[in-house]
């Protein structure tokens, strides 16, 4: 038996929840781990792992053990990155996960750039609207766009993300330009479906007073790409991130309106589990976005040009 092969496959176990959760990331077929995971119990004399037919349940000596076998793969790989570092070159996989919209227009000439500046990184990357738990599914940075809860990661924001309300010339041509949010309810709206409350746009007016309005959905998707090209093609009011439509905006083919109102700002976020050892490339890479992303983000420098 590979004692260390086993204890990192025991480690994913726990960490995926289940076997096959950790062959997947492995790369590795369901009966290898199996096959680890017994030999590792029958070398510890130890039951580790109590399983039924929905979910694996640690024992208390398996909960001792994964904390031991955690810390010293920390170990292993602090020992693997400062060699690797010596020789003046970061290596390893990086597991990231971001929103669509964000990850396709920002983050992926991002990504570009930081393989072509270190060669011996690879990555494997996750873009999807939905919130996923890098601890439980094994990703060492999740890029957010949120109001962050209290939270056991780390976090290091990287950028504001402003929102406005904006149409196509030829929409508002048709149906008139809005002069009030009361005056969304008469109009065709585009609504972005994974939030709380989509039916519900929020504003702060010139005095610093909040209000909101309800909007009547002519679309409705969990995809801020495909609203935007909506409201382009004359569908709708459109409740965007300015980094989804600055382009559009800046080329004439969307037009904001009310910008005297402030509609919701958050930020984006990278974050990263805490561990005792942070791994040298998840410092770099965090590093590098926070960089990259300093300052007016270029998204709304575009917009203010136009």
């Amino acid at each position: 038996m590979d004692r260390l092969e086993a204890m990192i496959s025991f480690v994913k176990v726990v960490e995926a929840g289940s076997v096959s959760g950790a062959a997947e990331r492995l790369g590795v077929a369901k009966s290898a781990v199996s096959r680890r995971l017994r030999d590792l119990e029958a070398h510890l004399g130890a039951e580790l792992v109590r399983r039924t037919t929905r979910r694996l349940t640690l024992t208390d000596s398996g909960r001792a053990y994964y904390e031991r076998c955690r810390r010293i793969l920390e170990d292993v790989n602090e020992a693997e990155e400062a060699v690797s570092i010596q020789q003046g070159r970061l290596a390893g996989r990086l597991r990231v996960a971001a929103p669509l919209s964000f990850g396709l227009q920002h983050l992926q000439p991002a990504i570009i750039d930081f393989m072509q500046r270190h060669p011996d990184v690879q990555f494997d990357l996750d873009l999807n609207d939905r919130q996923v738990d890098l601890v439980a599914e094994g990703l060492d940075v999740g890029v957010r766009i949120a109001d962050l809860p209290d939270s056991s990661l780390m976090a290091r924001r990287l950028a504001p993300i402003r929102a406005l309300v904006c149409a196509s010339p030829a929409y508002l041509a048709a149906h008139g330009t809005p002069d009030s949010p009361e005056a969304f309810a008469e109009h065709d709206c585009l609504v972005y479906t994974n939030q709380p409350d989509p039916l519900v746009w929020r504003y702060v007016d010139a005095q610093g007073q909040s209000g909101h309005v309800t909007v009547r959905p002519r679309l409705a998707a969990n995809n801020g790409d495909l609203l935007c090209k909506a409201a382009v093609a004359g569908q709708g009011l459109l409740l965007t991130p300015t980094f989804i439509a600055y382009r559009d905006i800046a080329a004439g083919r969307l037009q904001p309106v009310l910008t005297r109102l402030q509609w919701p700002q958050i930020n984006a976020y990278a974050l990263y589990p805490q561990t005792r050892h942070l791994s040298a490339r998840v410092r770099a890479f965090v590093d590098f976005l926070a960089d990259r992303f300093a300052g007016e983000p270029y998204w709304d420098t575009e917009i203010g040009r136009a």
